[in-house]
């Protein structure tokens, strides 16, 4: 029995100088005051989407696309989103099906449809728009880059959004954006749209086309400048009006009688 006790005793007397002594289990690292403050990024398809379009309102930088639309050969778009936050976006044949070169400018607190001198078109001037573009002049691609970005971030938007593969050519991620009420209009075009984590869109394809980013953004000037002179008018349709039918008088046949 005295052995026992002696033999317990040592035990802990021997545990006891192994603890002093160093030799117990070293603690593991504390995390860093970074790591336990830095917030996790969204997970849901819907918040990343959010995330990222809310980050490309403060995007200051000229940027190209090439632009695919139905029926229509390649374009190149040049996105510029200066530093006082006026914005351009050149349309080369965006106008009368594609005789018209524009350019659409906000500046001056407003909407501007420009017509660039180009081809059959000899001059430049700006109309100012009062409000939005009427649905017969809207060439739509400015969307993408202005309100459309507002409503990818409003949660209360019925929107069903999924993360996909990304289009072919596209950088960053992918998403595929529906209404999640079949009976509701979306207030704008259901489709794919990618993003980098910094707000750039790299691609999209929607209804009127698909646009896909060449290269890398580059500086932005200090404003988006009007390419000619304000003038009166209407803003140009996206299709060029009829020809004007012959007259009567005209179109008739000769009089057989001398």
């Amino acid at each position: 029995m005295r052995r026992a006790v002696l033999t317990v005793s040592c035990l802990i007397a021997a545990c006891w100088a192994l603890s002093a002594c160093g030799g117990a289990t070293p603690q593991a690292t504390p995390p860093s005051p970074a790591a336990l403050t830095a917030p996790p990024g969204p997970t849901e398809p819907r918040a990343q989407l959010a995330a990222r379009a809310a980050a490309a309102k403060d995007l200051r930088q000229v940027a190209l696309y090439t632009f695919k639309s139905p029926k229509r050969p390649d374009r190149r778009i040049t996105l510029t989103r200066a530093l006082d936050g006026t914005w351009r976006i050149d349309v080369p044949g965006g106008a009368h099906s594609g005789a018209v070169d524009l350019a659409l400018v906000f500046a001056g607190g407003a909407l501007h449809q420009c017509a660039l001198a180009a081809g059959n078109h000899p001059y430049s001037g700006c109309v100012k728009v009062a409000g939005g573009l009427p649905a017969k002049a809207d060439v739509k691609v400015q969307h993408l880059f202005t309100d459309w970005q507002n409503l990818l971030t409003d949660r209360r938007l019925a929107l069903a959004v999924a993360e996909v593969p990304p289009l072919p050519g596209a950088r960053g991620k992918c998403y595929s954006v529906e209404s999640s009420a079949a009976s509701l209009n979306l207030p704008l075009d259901a489709g794919i749209y990618c993003y980098e984590t910094d707000g750039t869109l790299t691609a999209a394809r929607v209804g009127f086309g698909t646009l896909l980013l060449e290269g890398t953004p580059g500086v932005a000037p200090q404003t988006a400048q009007l390419p000619g002179p304000v003038v009166p008018g209407q803003p140009l349709p996206l299709n060029a009006p009829p020809s004007p039918k012959p007259s009567a008088s005209t179109s008739a046949s000769p009089s057989a009688k001398p």
